[in-house]
């Protein structure tokens, strides 16, 4: 039986309108809506006053100054990136423009595969550096908001969520999503990391979470849960597929994805390869070759256990 994730997608919002939508927290939607994006970048104010914001965005002149005129009298203090996609950083290059708050983040594109030596292919946001390095644990501080540093690399090298401390509630930028599953591609997008991230979440207490895409979501334990059993089962059709003779994940994909639009097909087969990385490793899957999307794949000893 498949997995039945509680998908939520339905969100009510006007493009380049910032609102309230829970105590100390404002959001404002860009309108770079897309398969990945749904409605688009969710661009979420802490605070009141001397305010911090989370992913500015993509390079939208307009998005930006909408959320300028949405703040009003108020200050920008801090601005906090959940990860170097264009969807979610380059607006910071932009708000520069209107505020000398600096950003904070975990590291520029690909920061924690670089530093064990794992080349990242361009993609991401390579302009994003960050003024100051957030660790995990870390706490930033604002006027009336904290902010704490959750380190969830899986979906990109350098993903962390942010805690509104005051509010238990989490901004998952695109690590978990109401309305779908986070795409994870190597070598930057990593699923043993993505995994061990989704097990921390469980460890924690967040009430709510906040995602960058999509609606909030309330019910953070089920979800996660989920997610996991999810990717579980994708690991388990992959096998399916190998022991049936089909060997290479261009094949394996139309057989996992059904119902998929073939044009997700590449993405889909991405968040396979990860998969496949993880099976390796465990010696579920076996390859004479280097792993790739164009290896050759067979059932390992754990596989036949």
């Amino acid at each position: 039986m498949a997995v039945e994730i509680p998908y939520r997608r339905e969100l009510e919002f006007s493009y380049g309108e910032l609102i309230q939508v829970a105590p100390g927290i404002r959001r404002i939607i860009a309108e770079n809506p897309s398969p990945f994006t749904l409605y688009g970048t969710g661009t979420y104010v802490l605070g009141s006053g001397a305010v911090a914001v989370i992913d500015p965005g993509p390079a939208d002149p307009t998005h930006i100054q909408a959320l300028i005129d949405g703040l009003g009298d108020e200050r920008i203090s801090h601005i906090l990136v959940t990860h170097t996609h264009m969807d979610h950083s380059p607006g910071a290059e932009l708000l520069a423009q209107h505020t000398d708050a600096s950003t904070y983040a975990f590291g520029p594109h690909g920061a924690g595969k670089l530093e064990e030596g794992v080349p990242v292919e361009e993609g991401g946001d390579m302009e994003f550096e960050p003024d100051h390095e957030v660790r995990h644990g870390d706490v930033i501080e604002g006027g009336d908001w904290s902010a704490e540093c959750v380190y969830t690399p899986g979906h990109t090298s350098n993903h962390m969520c942010f805690q509104l401390r005051e509010q238990r509630a989490l901004f998952t930028g695109d690590h978990v999503m109401g309305w779908s599953t986070s795409i994870i591609s190597p070598p930057d997008g990593d699923m043993l990391a993505y995994m061990d991230s989704l097990h921390l979440l469980l460890e924690r207490d967040d009430a709510i979470y906040w995602p960058t895409h999509g609606p909030c979501i309330d019910d953070t334990q089920t979800h996660v849960r989920a997610f996991i059993e999810h990717r579980k089962e994708r690991e388990r059709q992959i096998i399916d597929c190998v022991e049936q003779g089909i060997h290479r994940i261009k094949e394996m994909v139309p057989r996992m994805y059904v119902g998929t639009p073939e044009f997700m097909y590449p993405a889909a087969a991405r968040s396979v390869l990860a998969a496949v990385e993880c099976l390796v490793a465990r010696g579920d899957l076996l390859t004479d070759t280097d792993i790739s999307l164009d290896a050759e794949y067979h059932p390992g000893a754990s596989a036949d256990a």
